[in-house]
């Protein structure tokens, strides 16, 4: 799809399925890393919306390093959401990690963060809830995940969805104004933006990948419109660069590969 046209379509979409994901699995609850940006927020407003707030739990993990107006805007969301909640600093966590690997650089240090935030937040799940990602569609197509971290998902309500749409449907669901105009960022290190670290704003990103992605249009059709060539390249060699991490890892099969759907059938 390109980008959403209907809000509420979308939003009602989305909450059935939610719904019927849950219901499908026999679990009780959807787990969810807040982190106070509007991407994760979106994620439990939809949720609580679809489920009521029972079906929710989000576990807070600030690092020593994360703004404390992340820890307090994810506190206020869980204040007027109404749902359950605690807070896993994964400072020592990391510290420990990394007094045995050596001192590492702030990419470095900003992965194992993220492993570690879905290392708790599976932990958290137990038997009962279901871990949801809230990476969406621009930062999947980029690349801009860590594999086995914030790219680590049950399940993901937001994968569909560029950037330009988490901001439609947060404004929707009435997401804090202040969440919503919120500078993007995954809060690794002070003072790192996605922005910055993309070179591009999200809209002209998301414009581009439209082009290229859905519209399906040739870099000289793209580049006819006035499309900066800078950015085609930057965004082309991002997608390409980060396949792998769109995949599944692949198997050495040695026989068919296994297929389970007749055992999975109720009916069977």
């Amino acid at each position: 799809m390109a980008f959403v046209r209907d809000a509420a379509r979308a939003a009602e979409q989305i909450k059935k399925w939610l719904q019927q994901r849950l219901r499908e699995t026999g679990r009780q609850e959807y787990i969810l890393g807040l982190s106070g940006g509007i991407d994760s927020a979106l994620a439990a407003y939809m949720v609580v919306d679809a489920l009521g707030a029972d079906a929710l739990y989000c576990v807070l993990l600030p690092y020593r390093t994360s703004s404390p107006d992340s820890l307090g805007d994810a506190q206020h969301i869980v204040k007027e959401l109404g749902v359950q909640s605690r807070v896993v600093d994964i400072t020592a966590m990391a510290d420990a990690f990394e007094a045995q690997t050596g001192e590492m650089s702030p990419v470095r240090r900003g992965n194992l963060c993220a492993r570690l935030r879905m290392v708790t937040l599976f932990d958290q799940s137990h038997a009962k809830g279901l871990v949801l990602g809230t990476s969406n569609k621009t930062e999947t197509l980029l690349g801009y995940g860590t594999l086995n971290g914030d790219a680590a998902w049950s399940l993901n309500p937001l994968g569909d969805l560029y950037k330009t749409d988490v901001r439609l449907l947060a404004k929707y669901h009435h997401v804090p104004q202040a969440i919503q105009d919120k500078i993007p960022s995954a809060d690794l290190w002070h003072g790192q933006t996605d922005e910055g670290e993309l070179g591009h704003s999200y809209a002209e990103i998301d414009t581009l990948l439209v082009k290229m992605v859905d519209e399906k249009q040739s870099r000289a059709q793209i580049l006819a419109d006035g499309t900066d060539p800078k950015l085609v390249d930057r965004v082309l060699s991002l997608i390409r660069g980060s396949a792998f991490k769109r995949q599944a890892p692949p198997i050495a099969w040695l026989s068919q590969p296994f297929d389970a759907t007749h055992v999975e059938d109720p009916r069977w």
